[in-house]
């Protein structure tokens, strides 16, 4: 038995996972069990769950891998900070004391991770490396194009590769400062919206406004090329030497300053969204496109964190000769540590790989699950007032006829997800056929702003009925696809088409789930990955004739999705959610001892504001 753990983390969103004789048995981001989002520290609980999940001491594992290069990463902020010298001294020395505390040190800290206990060397991957290893290696391709787009690794900040076997090779490189992570940032941060959090909101407020700014941005901001390569005009941005994303001269450029956080949103930052969302589609397929003709391949494999964007893949499907595409689920820093543990097993141990007809990581249900024996102390500890179903069925059906009665279900089964969407095992579902679902939804349960869609979770044999999906699976939720027309309803005469208030239009049967632009963010579900979550939808199914439901992440604003049973319990008490379901047990909101106001408050301002 080979065992080899891979580890990221001390930047943004610390993760674990462990493959052992090449099969990926765990993996798990560090903020579901510290429930710090994002959390940036060392990934102790993730490497303690993963290890326990194999049943191994740190002792007994054979290689440990992290994700990036320290010292490069380090020589690119010295670099950066003296380019910019002097105004870049403030942030240099509010980086320097962590750096010279832990992250120079970082052997020793991994070691004190692990107990004293291994005894080996450790491997340093370069950042893209990880993300390419993460995309391609639990591919369902023999052999395909990689892609790489995030805000910056050690110095690379986009890459283009190929993987062939056990084999992947990196060819070409996009270097920091021009990053397209660090461009979609600044909207993000000249938005309002926090960067490294906010950016999926910036996409999905896009289809709101018109991307009346985009020729702007090209003819000032970014010198793009026919290949996708860009430059930018550094100019407008301070994330090189500043506190801020962005310059005064952005300001001018764009009419004023940024958003404050939490104010009210205008037509500028929704037509800056939509912007900004349109050049950054149009360089990811820029950058397929040249991928196709520089490696003559048209399986394409996307990881980094522009990866998460979900239109952007769509459209590389649609528009490019691109056939397939296959994205890392965690494709942010978390995925990282995925990718140097595969990275050692194939690349550095030559160990062969046989993909199969679909990919390798296993539903990407690869972190803790809990039994009845852990969730009914739980439960009874908390007074709470249940009843256990007698079998799934019985169970699927009972939950799929409190959804088609316009009840919110939290639904905790199984493993939990690795990476940020929730895929059936920790989500919030209701009924996308209600107009109302979504601003209940978005007001009374997850606490965030309204514009914000909900996601589709459809059974995978019914997919091409309701989105125009082409015949492509999307099981990890990273495809955004137009609803099909057949499902569309005709706008009401006089209906809004700007801003904000065209979310009161009824655009198709399942309007809780189909944004303003007709499209949706869709999850294929096939009963070999998420049976349980595929039985359930076949209940709603025969129930109310529409085989999909909403599928959220079970969280609040703020919050990291759920990990545990009392995790769950406490954010169902916390909320307007009507029903609790933990495996086999089932709460009913109605039935369970009242919770007061205060309770809920002090929950949601555990969690900073997102």
């Amino acid at each position: 038995m080979t065992a080899v753990l891979g580890i990221s983390g001390f930047y943004h969103d610390s993760a674990a996972a462990l493959v052992v004789d090449g099969h990926i048995v765990a993996a798990a981001q560090e903020e579901r069990f510290s429930r710090k989002k994002h959390d940036e520290g060392f990934p102790q609980h993730a490497i303690d769950y993963c290890l326990a999940e194999a049943g191994l001491h740190p002792s007994q594992i054979d290689h440990v891998g992290f994700y990036d290069k320290p010292f490069l990463k380090f020589d690119r902020l010295l670099q950066t900070y003296l380019a910019f010298a002097p105004s870049g001294f403030p942030s240099f020395m509010r980086a320097m004391p962590l750096w010279l505390r832990k992250k120079l040190h970082l052997t020793k800290e991994l070691r004190r991770g692990l107990g004293g206990a291994y005894g080996g060397r450790f491997v340093f991957t370069e950042h893209h490396e990880s993300h390419a290893a993460s995309a391609f290696f639990p591919s369902p391709f023999a052999e395909a194009a990689i892609l790489t787009l995030d805000g910056v690794g050690e110095w690379a900040t986009a890459s283009l590769g190929t993987g062939l076997g056990n084999r992947i090779e990196l060819h070409r490189e996009l270097r920091f400062p021009h990053s397209l992570g660090m461009l979609y940032s600044a909207f993000t941060y000249f938005s309002g919206f926090r960067v490294n959090s906010g950016e999926y909101k910036l996409m999905g407020l896009a289809p709101y406004g018109e991307p009346v700014y985009a020729a702007r941005i090209l003819e000032h901001l970014v010198d793009l090329r026919s290949d996708g390569s860009f430059r930018l005009d550094l100019s407008y941005f301070n994330y090189c030497q500043g506190k801020t994303m962005t310059s005064r001269r952005f300001d001018d450029l764009f009419e004023g300053p940024p958003r404050q956080p939490e104010s009210p949103l205008t037509q500028r930052e929704m037509d800056l969204a939509a912007s900004i969302q349109e050049v950054t589609e149009e360089i990811m397929v820029r950058c397929a496109n040249h991928a196709v003709e520089t490696t003559g391949l048209r399986d394409l494999c996307l990881a980094g964190g522009v990866a998460l964007n979900c239109v952007g893949n769509g459209r590389i499907l649609r528009e490019t000769p691109v056939q397939r595409v296959w994205v890392q689920p965690a494709a942010g820093d978390a995925g990282g540590a995925l990718g140097v543990a595969l990275f050692i097993w194939h690349q550095l141990l030559d160990k062969p790989r046989s993909p199969g007809p679909r990919d390798s990581q296993r539903g990407s249900l690869l972190g803790p699950r809990f039994d009845a024996a852990a969730i009914r102390p739980v439960l009874e500890e908390a007074g709470a007032v249940f009843h256990v179903a007698d079998d799934e069925q019985s169970l699927c059906d009972e939950v799929a006829s409190r959804l088609a009665d316009g009840k919110v279900v939290g639904w905790f089964q199984g493993r939990m997800e690795y990476g940020p969407r929730a895929l059936g095992s920790r989500s919030i579902l209701g009924d996308p056929r209600s107009p109302q679902m979504q601003s209940v939804m978005n007001r009374k349960i997850k606490f965030r702003e309204s514009f914000r869609p909900f996601a589709p979770s459809v059974l995978e044999e019914y997919a091409d009925e309701w989105f125009d999906l082409d015949g492509h699976d999307s099981p990890y939720m990273l495809l955004v696809a137009p609803v099909a027309e057949a499902k569309r309803c005709p706008p009401a005469a006089g209906a809004s088409t700007r801003g904000l208030d065209q979310l009161a239009s009824v655009r198709s049967e399942i309007p809780a789930v189909t944004h303003v632009d007709y499209s949706a963010r869709v999850q294929t579900v096939d009963s070999q990955r998420f049976p349980r979550f595929h039985r359930l939808l076949e209940s709603f199914l025969a129930r109310s004739g529409c085989p999909v439901l909403i599928n959220t992440s079970f969280n609040v604003r703020g919050e990291p999705i759920v990990c545990t049973p009392a995790d769950a319990y406490r954010c169902f008490m916390a909320t307007d959610m009507d029903v609790l379901v933990l495996e086999d047990f089932v709460l009913h909101k109605d039935r369970q001892p009242g919770v007061p106001a205060q309770d809920t408050e002090r929950y949601l301002a555990s969690f900073a504001p997102d």
